[in-house]
């Protein structure tokens, strides 16, 4: 902090003139009015693929900036109010540990939190670790992040790849069909989702087959080529672990060669927005997928999330909004039981930590600083560009987390220390 308080304070002159800097370095003043002798503001660093994933990230922020902006208004944190710098990482993992990095030697921020792709996240986890800064992992999937990869100062909020999977081999495993085809991306997160599917399904169905693996390089789908090598497996079922535009591909090439029909899909994620032509047949009928109804939801809690989401940003919420929100809420559940220290006493903090968010109450798993967050689970059908969910239920993660004997094997014993 600079000891000559807030008033004399760059981070102050920025928060009230924010500037384009280097790559994007915003700062966001999102802060209680600093008046003389006012309390200097706790910094929070946060990274995120701006221009590499847009609309999500942006959705991301917005619900950092509207938890923010409550949390002030309440008082901030011991009379601290809260303030957010934010980084770009292009999507690349190198940019991203730089950012972590800078944020912490020359920004002075207490906690860092964001990244979407997984190895960024991997990525800023290791930085954060270097500089035994707390990080608190937003939308990052990828198991290794609390597992084979974790360390004592990284933390998850987002339900991780093995928990998705595990919430989908339930319901596969009470379909009829024995025979399974996967299709995700070749990177850790694709990787460790068909490992964790295909080891749970085959747990509650031994007599399932794994007939077709299909792993296109991320953003580089031949859709074509991986529809026809499916088709030719002849599945009963298909597990999708795409995602964006390589999703977009897969459902319309799936749908020119007609792949999906007579076939159960099992999805990662729920398409969403225009995927075909208007007027053309269905894309997708029925998928069990994970999603977001989040004008279904009538929860006393998700609807104040969801009045002040609309009245602030004017556009409902996608997923990761209601992830940011939830994120910065536990950021100031930690810091709130730490009176405001980081480091070492956050993170005991953060170990077990239970907070509020719009989907209940949630919490932190010490063993292996992972959210019991869960997630929406529906039949998802789309026609002419409209997607809607039906028969959705929302899981709650905890029984869905990977139990400890399983961690064990996998976290390393110094993470827990």
């Amino acid at each position: 902090m600079n000891a000559a308080g807030p008033q004399s304070s760059p981070r102050f002159r920025l928060s009230l003139l924010p500037a384009l800097l280097g790559r994007l370095a915003v700062t966001v003043a999102l802060a209680l009015p600093l008046t003389a002798g006012a309390a200097e503001p706790i910094l929070i660093g946060e990274i995120n693929s701006q221009a590499h994933a847009a609309a999500a990230a942006q959705a991301y922020r917005n619900g950092l900036a509207l938890a923010l902006e409550q949390i002030n208004e309440s008082g901030g944190i011991h009379g601290h109010p809260l303030q957010m710098i934010s980084r770009d990482d292009e999507g690349d993992a190198d940019q991203a540990a730089r950012n972590a990095r800078e944020l912490v030697s020359k920004e002075h921020v207490q906690v860092l939190t964001g990244t979407m792709p997984s190895d960024v996240a991997l990525a800023v986890a290791r930085q954060a670790a270097r500089s035994k800064t707390v990080l608190v992992v937003g939308d990052a999937l990828s198991d290794a992040v609390t597992l084979d990869k974790g360390n004592r100062y990284t933390f998850r909020v987002r339900p991780s790849t093995y928990m998705l999977a595990a919430m989908l081999a339930e319901q596969a495993a009470r379909m009829p069909g024995r025979r399974w085809a996967m299709v995700a991306p070749n990177y850790e997160y694709g990787q460790s989702a068909v490992a964790s599917f295909k080891m749970l399904l085959k747990q509650a169905r031994p007599d399932v087959e794994f007939v077709s693996d299909q792993w296109p390089a991320l953003g580089k789908i031949k859709a074509d080529d991986v529809v026809r090598a499916i088709r030719q497996s002849r599945p009963d079922g298909i597990f999708n672990a795409t995602f964006g535009e390589d999703l977009q591909k897969f459902v319309q090439a799936g749908n020119d060669q007609q792949l999906f029909k007579g076939v159960q899909v099992v999805s990662m994620t729920s398409p969403v927005g225009q995927i075909v032509e208007p007027g053309q047949s269905e894309a997708i009928h029925d998928w069990v997928a994970v999603g977001y109804p989040w004008d279904q939801i009538n929860t006393p809690e998700h609807q104040r999330f969801l009045d002040a989401y609309l009245k602030k940003f004017s556009e409902p919420p996608q997923l990761s909004a209601l992830i940011g929100y939830s994120t910065m809420m536990a950021i100031a559940g930690g810091l709130k039981k730490s009176e405001g220290t980081p480091g070492d006493a956050l993170l005991d903090a953060l170990r077990g930590l239970r907070w509020s968010s719009p989907l209940g109450e949630l919490s932190l798993r010490a063993l292996d600083q992972q959210a019991s967050m869960g997630a929406f689970i529906g039949l998802v059908s789309q026609k002419d560009g409209r997607s809607t969910m039906r028969q959705w239920r929302y899981l709650d993660g905890t029984p869905y987390l990977p139990p400890p004997t399983y961690v064990r094997t996998r976290r390393p014993a110094s993470a827990g220390r």
